[in-house]
């Protein structure tokens, strides 16, 4: 296998994912030199893992899991941690017919018994027969499977001590079997298990390969989006498999301690193809020290894929603008839009294009649900300006529907359907929902609103985000540009929801507010409250909230549902009464103290 320190080689003719199965694309990238390198938080490269050994070490492990009298179809939990492991165990369930579900590896996201509900939750959903945690998650997992019948909860060294029988012969891997499935962040509700089957992601991955980003040769990835979200998983795991290409990782909580470690080892392995959310450019750019761009080299990126939640101009102009003297090039940004229920990716913007908005008439497409589009920032009404996501794979119908189902022209907002050939089965073990997103002729309701301009996808936000105020629409989005323009609040550091009042629903605006003086907490709300009755036309109760309050999926993705669900557990909402009804500005700011 190739170092780090250099481009990625083929010494095979070079295939964009045209297999029929996952197991079929590991079988291929091993003929070759590449695969996987993984890095420490302090940059220092632990582990190297070429396809070649790869596969022979899913190959044993398939044998053992076979041999532990496993059938196929069988379900096989394993917690997601950023290491080789995970990856032998999800490629060893490709060569022995059984289904990976990958567990979240993140204990932060409430503390030791919320991180153990939730592997119980998705032991029993998934109704997993064995499960597999590294040594530090091993704990928790086994807490979390107690009591579930399992046959075996373990670590990879325990799974390596099974007896190996190198006469089991694995089973024949076809188009329709199930290849994994893929547990959503599932803000409102527990998370929801996506079948995805073989011919499925197969196919979604030679879109992504020959259609969105181009892959070729010369290409190397890196990653550090954790192995369980789709983007993390589908993307910038199985992908670079599916395209003989080497990829670099390094852990999402590393990430998050040191995010210009991405830059550092972006400039170490010369990578070409990384993807992020919007979150992590800003949380670079933020972190970036004044005149530290020039001790990186970002040239060889190409493609700045961003993705996964809605993407403002502004985050990704400023990280442009950052890492200029680096040598990154503003038209490396790739916006894409995709989800689990679909493998991965629906859309994609050109390539070498950078990012292009539609700007339109914020009011009218708040009442109205029609984007108007605007010539000049200066024209009479609030200017909205959206980031296009592209047009559609080939061999994927996108529609915007209306809420009676009607299909809309360009400029109309509705909800987003999509039907193509990565389209899931479904959700596992649950018909209801899957009534409720797929249609019998394959049409999956995204959730998601947006418009089409041209063939061109715009993403304006969820349906059960929208806040719906004096029968107006109004996009949580705006209010949290708003507050997070002020110099208190920083990117990330807002969410907004409604809540049902004593008459009617009342906007919920919940920031995180590290300054503890009263009266400039005062003089925050107060323009705050001003700036979204002049910019939006509605009254906001504003509260500010101590630094890490602001709830995030499993995913690291802001959930407004899970704040909403603990604002209600700290108020009663029918006795809330926006700043605009107070009489002083001084009283509520003393609520709001009080709740920090």
């Amino acid at each position: 296998m190739n170092t780090a320190s250099t481009p990625t080689l083929h010494d095979l003719p070079f295939r964009a994912a045209d297999f029929a199965s996952l197991s079929a694309a590991l079988d291929y990238a091993a003929r070759g030199n590449t695969g996987a390198n993984f890095y420490t938080g302090r940059g220092k490269l632990y582990a190297t893992l070429p396809y070649s050994q790869l596969r022979e070490d899913a190959r044993t492990l398939a044998r053992k899991l076979i041999g532990m009298g496993l059938q196929k179809g069988n379900r096989v939990a394993l917690v997601a941690e950023t290491n080789p492991d995970f990856l032998k165990f999800f490629f060893a369930c490709q060569y022995a017919g059984l289904i990976p579900v990958s567990l979240p590896a993140s204990i932060k996201l409430g503390g030791h018994a919320t991180f153990v509900t939730q592997l119980r939750g998705l032991l029993e959903s998934s109704d997993a027969e064995i499960a597999m945690a590294p040594a530090g998650y091993l704990s928790f997992l086994e807490e979390a499977g107690e009591g579930l019948g399992l046959s075996m909860i373990g670590d990879p060294e325990a799974f390596d001590q099974l007896p190996d029988n190198e006469a089991i012969e694995f089973p024949e891997s076809e188009a329709d079997d199930i290849a994994y499935i893929q547990y959503t962040s599932g803000s409102t509700r527990f998370p929801r298990g996506v079948i995805i089957k073989q011919g499925a992601v197969m196919s979604n991955m030679a879109g992504i390969i020959t259609h969105g980003v181009k892959m070729g040769p010369g290409d190397r990835c890196f990653s550090w989006l954790p192995f369980y979200h789709d983007m993390g998983l589908v993307g910038l795991v199985l992908v670079p498999v599916a395209a003989q290409t080497s990829v670099d990782y390094l852990d999402t909580r590393e990430f998050a301690m040191r995010p210009r470690q991405w830059l550092n080892l972006m400039t170490l392995t010369k990578a070409t193809i990384s993807f992020s959310p919007p979150f992590g450019y800003e949380l670079c750019t933020r972190r970036l020290r004044e005149g530290e761009a020039a001790n990186y080299d970002l040239s060889n990126w190409r493609v700045a894929g961003v993705g996964a939640e809605m993407i403002r101009s502004e985050t990704l102009e400023r990280f442009a603008k950052a890492l200029a003297p680096a040598g990154f090039n503003e038209k490396a940004f790739l916006a894409c839009y995709g989800m689990a229920e679909c493998s991965l990716a629906v859309s994609f913007a050109p390539l070498m294009g950078g990012h292009t908005t539609d700007c339109v008439d914020g009011d009218h497409h708040a009442d109205h649900q029609e984007a108007l589009p605007i010539e000049s920032m200066d024209e009479p009404g609030r200017p909205r300006c959206f980031v296009e996501c592209g047009k559609p794979l080939p061999e994927y119908n996108v529609e915007i529907r209306d809420e009676a189902g009607k299909v809309l022209p360009d400029r109309r907002s509705g909800v987003i359907f999509v039907q193509g050939p990565s389209v899931m089965s479904g959700y596992f073990n649950a018909p209801e929902e899957t009534r409720a997103a797929l249609s019998e002729d394959g049409w999956l309701n995204t959730g998601d609103i947006g418009y089409s301009v041209d063939g061109k996808l715009i993403i304006t936000g969820r349906k059960k985000d929208t806040i719906i105020i004096n029968g107006r629409n109004i996009w949580p989005q705006d209010l949290e540009y708003l507050a997070e323009q002020q110099p208190e609040v920083n990117i990330g550091d807002a969410l907004a929801f409604s809540v049902p009042g004593k008459q009617e629903e009342v906007c919920v605006l919940v920031i995180q507010c590290r300054d503890s003086d009263l009266e400039r907490r005062a003089d925050l709300v107060n323009r705050l409250t001003r700036l979204v009755r002049l910019e939006l036309g509605i009254d906001t109760y504003i509260e500010l909230v101590p630094s890490h309050t602001l709830p995030r999926t499993s995913s690291g993705k802001l959930s407004r549902s899970k704040a909403r669900e603990q604002f209600i557990g700290r108020h009663d909402p029918v006795n809330l009464i926006p700043l605009a009804a107070r009489e002083t500005a001084a009283d509520y700011t003393g609520l709001n103290q009080e709740s920090a």
